[in-house]
């Protein structure tokens, strides 16, 4: 048993910002619990790793979808990283921010301390831009950004393509205005990767009031009453508790803050009772109103490979991977990918509904060498990401033992006007692959291919081919309706002392990416928390 000012379930992209700012103040002292072990994978690092610890599904907490009616019944992987830094030590390192228009959506709908304006003081807090502050970059923050640097003629031929059919080049997708295309950013350092673990909690834990407890599963939150006191955790086998004067925070993920709340008897107290759950505060809506992004990809084979085959090369490979481990130098420091798009299909949109994602690999990449393996056919393609589905989802428990994983349902598809949006994308991404500019580059269509035309066949392959693009948020949403879990400061409704600060109380999914986000919504609770002054509304 030990005493704490606050308790961090998670050391994820939330969980390490809000370590890192609440231990700005010297006087307290703060626990952070990871169930995950030690960043210490020497793929983390890499960027080029990221393919390895996807295949292998390293730290990872191995969740699946329930079959999915709208894919044809097929279960999908729904990866969440189960490790120091959680999810930012195994995403795509995209650093995305989303659209003007979703925060004045959900400023709109009685949030209105979440409005643009008054969110970029905190986009900006929490990075340090390659090229310097501005009025929407950050400059001296913890986090350090990038823009892509894949060299490929491939991407200048798909900006030129993107061009012909209308939609524009933009300087910086995080800047005055995100629509068109894009350079990706990244969050690397050094070239290697930079976890919100390096960024924010490693600095925290240096200064000496904040603890790391790792291979630390949290089973309980510990009320009296309507009030959290603690965390009950099993680590090595033994079960521990962790008292909190101050606060429990959860910043366990998507998944697991919601589990973890009706493990604890706050969520629909009818589904607890019939698990012999006690429910102490009565919340619908844990659980519910998942949202995610979903995605297909239109692929040509590329007449000429490009240099990323050539990189694979077995002896060259390893040669790289130690200059990226010892030097921070080489090809293995770039992560393979290089553009993103964010458009509308239709006027009056308030942001984009189409993300568009350029590749020029393929989506099984190996290492080769000549006469003992032969290297992969390389394609190109672009991937539309559905940006803002109408479907929702839901997560429940699947038993009252904290070991078992939730049963999650994404529900992709279950609302019609999602396969409408992302049909509109599929064909605007076919026509982009078919502009002039792309001549030297596109050989014969692989998926679906050039004989899948009708929108009855179009339909059945995005069912039949469908993933997660890995944006899973919104089970436990901040907002003011009966649905809400959190209110605008992401205090659980019905307890006292217990906050909610993670992907899962996003109102809506943002047009991107969504770990840019969580970084800015962390950064303006560890403010609401400390009892201070939000950071004055930016005048654009």
């Amino acid at each position: 048993m030990a005493n704490f000012d606050y308790v961090i379930v998670g050391s994820g992209s939330a969980g390490s910002v809000l370590a890192g700012r609440l231990g700005e103040d010297a006087g307290v002292s703060i626990l952070v619990l990871e169930a995950g072990g030690a960043d210490r994978d020497p793929f983390i690092r890499i960027p080029i790793g990221i393919g390895v610890m996807h295949e292998r599904r390293s730290h990872d907490w191995g969740y699946d979808t329930e079959p999915e009616p709208g894919l044809g019944g097929r279960s999908i992987e729904a990866m969440r990283g189960k490790v120091v830094g959680g999810s930012s030590t195994i995403n795509n390192i995209g650093w995305v921010r989303g659209n003007r228009g979703d925060y004045d959506r959900w400023a709109a709908r009685g949030l209105p301390g979440w409005s643009y304006a008054h969110v970029l003081p905190y986009f900006r807090r929490a990075e340090t831009w390659e090229e310097g502050a501005n009025t929407y970059r950050g400059g001296d923050g913890p986090l350090h950004i990038r823009r892509g640097r894949t060299v490929d003629p491939l991407f200048d031929a798909y900006m030129e393509a993107s061009a012909a059919q209308g939609y524009p080049f933009t300087t910086d997708h995080n800047g005055a205005s995100q629509e068109g295309i894009a350079r990706a950013q990244n969050n690397i350092l050094g070239g290697r990767r930079h976890s919100l673990a390096d960024a924010y909690l490693r600095p925290a834990m240096a200064r000496g009031n904040v603890t790391l407890e790792t291979g630390a599963h949290a089973t309980r939150i510990i009320m009296e009453g309507s009030r959290a006191t603690g965390i009950e955790y099993v680590q090595g086998g033994q079960t521990k508790v962790a008292h909190a004067a101050s606060q429990v925070i959860l910043s366990a993920g998507v998944f697991n803050s919601p589990q973890l709340l009706m493990l604890s008897g706050i969520g629909p107290a009818d589904a607890l009772r019939k698990l012999g759950i006690t429910a102490l505060v009565d919340l619908p809506g844990v659980g519910r109103n998942l949202q995610d992004h979903i995605a297909v990809i239109v692929y040509n084979k590329r007449p000429v490979p490009g240099p990323f085959v050539g990189e694979l090369r077995a002896d060259r490979m390893i040669v790289n991977i130690i200059r990226a481990h010892l030097f921070g130098t080489g090809p293995a420091t770039i992560f393979p990918g290089g553009m993103h798009g964010y458009i509308r299909t239709e006027d009056g949109l308030t942001a984009p509904n189409i993300q568009l994602m350029f590749r020029g690999v393929s989506t099984a990449p190996h290492l080769w060498f000549p006469g003992i393996r032969k290297p992969q056919a390389d394609l190109c393609g672009v991937r539309p990401v559905l940006l803002h589905p109408q479907s929702r989802g839901w997560l429940a428990l699947a038993s009252s033992d904290p070991f078992d994983k939730v049963r999650i349902q994404q529900n992709f598809f279950a609302e019609p006007g999602d396969m409408d949006t992302l049909r509109k994308g599929f064909q605007i991404c076919r026509e982009i692959m078919a502009q002039p500019a792309m001549d030297d580059f596109r050989g014969i269509e692989t998926a679906p291919g050039a004989d899948v035309t009708a929108t009855a066949d179009i339909d059945a392959w995005i069912r039949a081919t469908a993933v997660t693009a890995h944006h899973p948020c919104a089970t436990c949403v901040m907002g003011v309706g009966a649905d809400a879990v959190v209110d605008g400061e992401f205090r659980v409704r019905g307890a006292d002392n217990l906050r909610v600060v993670d992907a899962s109380t996003m109102p809506d999914l943002v047009s991107g990416n969504i770990n840019a986000c969580v970084v800015m919504m962390a950064e303006k609770a560890s403010d609401q928390i400390r009892g201070r002054s939000p950071l004055p509304a930016a005048e654009v």
